[in-house]
């Protein structure tokens, strides 16, 4: 007869290990690479994964200048922000805002697809965005995607 006694052992904060991963987008659909760097971020493809634990690992976004999108997206696709203010609402469509500030739209797209809750913002901060390929984690990196 099998004993049960053994339980599962939850990962603890101190236990955590933090990985550094690249993300390459130069040439890719938005919307099929940026669910593989929540994930990163979440941690969910490690073993010792608990949804109340940050355990994610740190991901360095390049290229997010080449990053492209499906269809007519590209134009008819808008992000508005507002200000507050009377006359204060902006809006860009995609090809606008990937000239402007191409970071924006990845950490943007990145922070739709994480859960929200009090985390959401701590993953958000291992999250690192390059419009080329130039970025000062080389050191760092040991898994590319």
């Amino acid at each position: 007869m099998v004993s049960l006694t053994h339980s599962t052992k939850s990962a603890k904060h101190k236990e955590i290990k933090r990985n550094w991963h690249l993300v390459d987008v130069k040439g890719k659909i938005l919307g099929r690479v940026v669910p593989n760097a929540a994930k990163l971020l979440q941690g969910k493809h490690k073993v010792d994964y608990s949804q109340y634990l940050d355990c994610g690992d740190y991901v360095v976004v390049t290229n997010a200048r080449y990053v492209t999108v499906s269809g007519k997206k590209s134009q008819f696709k808008l992000y508005t922000s507002y200000s507050g203010y009377p006359g204060g609402l902006k809006t860009l469509n995609f090809e606008q805002l990937l000239n402007k500030n191409p970071g924006k739209l990845i950490r943007h797209a990145v922070s739709g697809m994480l859960p929200k809750n009090k985390l959401r913002d701590r993953r958000l901060a291992r999250l690192f965005i390059f419009a080329d390929e130039k970025h000062p984690y080389k050191e760092k990196l040991k898994i590319n995607i």
